[in-house]
């Protein structure tokens, strides 16, 4: 990689990373951001890994400064940031995974993590301590609410950066 790619690189990785931080408390002053039902507009940046790997580092240093705004604290901040670093290695991983086009596989993997890793961190914060049930039904209002982000908003977007490919990217 030359010093104009690594700048580059470099540049794009941390407008990602301004970008969800600044989307993330958008979706947090509108009560959607933290807690066990959440709607981020941030996590529709997750497809970004499809179009570019400066993507990783952008999201995983942009969920971190977003999570220290969370009520959860630093237990938020670290595993929501691996969570998101996760899905976003995964989503680069599988990207050329495609159905008519779409790398639907790719917009998953934000879906699964949080569910999971968030998903038992939400639970582990209930008024009646973890459990299984908590878990479950944490893991569902977490991965129902990055389903229809990631898909919602993640779909649109998608479409909209593959149209400006040799613009964007």
């Amino acid at each position: 990689m030359n010093t104009k790619q690594k700048t580059n690189f470099l540049v794009m990785g941390g407008l990602i990373a301004a970008l969800y931080a600044i989307a993330t408390y958008l979706s947090a002053a509108m009560g959607l951001a933290y807690g066990g039902i959440q709607f981020r507009i941030s996590e529709a940046l997750t497809i970004l890994p499809i179009f570019t790997p400066a993507a990783i580092p952008g999201l995983i240093i942009g969920c971190f400064i977003g999570n220290l705004g969370s009520p959860f604290g630093m237990v938020d901040v670290l595993l929501g940031t691996f969570a998101t670093a996760f899905a976003a290695v995964c989503t680069y991983s599988t990207r050329k995974i495609t159905f008519k086009g779409l790398p639907l596989l790719s917009m998953f993997f934000p879906v699964l993590f949080n569910a999971i890793i968030v998903g038992t961190e939400v639970a582990w914060f209930l008024p009646e301590g973890f459990s299984a049930i908590g878990f479950l039904l944490s893991a569902l209002e977490v991965g129902a609410g990055e389903l229809v982000v990631c898909y919602g908003l993640g779909i649109p977007l998608f479409y909209l950066l593959k149209a400006n490919k040799v613009r964007l990217f």
